[in-house]
């Protein structure tokens, strides 16, 4: 039996879903030189650890980001909330501050920054590793110049406002995280996972403070988690927010809410009964 032949037996057995693929991936990787090398990267992948930490690296949108496990590892789900965000506001030029709260690697506010060029942005994590692995990506990606990273506690210390707001909070039910599958449960934080009994303790904790961050035509685009929709509407519309639209993922689920105050609201209205 071949070493690849091999080592996709032992992934397989370990409940690993297209071990060929994945064994053919650690061949691929620096680390699997020789022989040694890559029984190390078989068992650590056996062991379910995410390939994206073994590689240390995974894509997101067009940048290719390094990750750890201080933050959550990027999702094409995630890029749902870039899209929306291209889709509310076609003029790339119309925004200019971008604040992205749970920055996690930077993913999302790298990948907004890459669209909005005049823009400059703000990223904020609870893990103050987190603050400095997505400051590491900015610089990688040459956007350090247009970006800071802090630790801080979503939006509590912050002042200003800003014409996108971008958010993707722990949205996962406490109960629930022991039966994801081991590659998230065992070695993603749980602070960006842990959504409280039902989900939405972060979303409790944002959503009020928004209002006052959004410039007058700003909007705030926000991840969900699978059926969460109708009640982070609810909480937007109790903290004084709108929704102007509702954007699924490649999968059918209902993940990006983009959100503005009423006044904004009310200010597209008119230009656009106008322009009609």
């Amino acid at each position: 039996m071949t070493a690849l032949r091999q080592a996709a037996a032992t992934l397989a057995a370990a409940g690993v879903a297209q071990p060929a693929r994945e064994a053919r991936l650690l061949g691929q990787l620096d680390a699997a030189r020789d022989e040694a090398g890559f029984a190390a990267l078989v068992a650590r992948r056996a062991a379910r650890e995410p390939m994206a930490l073994i590689r240390g690296r995974q894509g997101f949108w067009t940048l290719d980001l390094e990750v750890s496990r201080a933050t959550l590892i990027p999702r094409p789900d995630s890029e749902t909330l870039i899209e929306a965000a291209l889709a509310a506001r076609p003029d790339r030029t119309a925004v200019r501050r971008i604040l992205d709260l749970g920055t996690g690697t930077g993913a999302l506010l790298l990948a907004a920054l890459a669209e909005f060029p005049l823009a400059w942005g703000l990223g904020l994590d609870l893990e103050p590793a987190a603050a400095a692995l997505a400051g590491r990506n900015a610089r990688a990606a040459g956007l350090g110049d247009r970006a800071m990273f802090a630790a801080g506690y979503w939006a509590a210390s912050i002042a200003g406002h800003f014409d996108l707001i971008l958010a993707n909070p722990p949205y996962i039910p406490s109960d629930e995280i022991g039966r994801l599958m081991p590659e998230v449960a065992a070695y993603e934080p749980r602070s960006a996972l842990d959504g409280g009994a039902d989900g939405l303790d972060a979303y409790r904790a944002i959503l009020p403070g928004l209002g006052g961050l959004l410039a007058p035509d700003g909007l705030a685009v926000v991840e969900l988690g699978a059926g969460q929709a109708g009640a982070v509407s609810a909480l937007a519309d109790s903290a004084g927010l709108n929704v102007a639209a509702l954007r699924a993922d490649l999968g059918g689920v209902a993940r990006a809410l983009v959100l503005v105050a009423p006044q904004a609201q009310k200010n597209r209205l008119a230009a656009a009964e106008q322009g009609g």
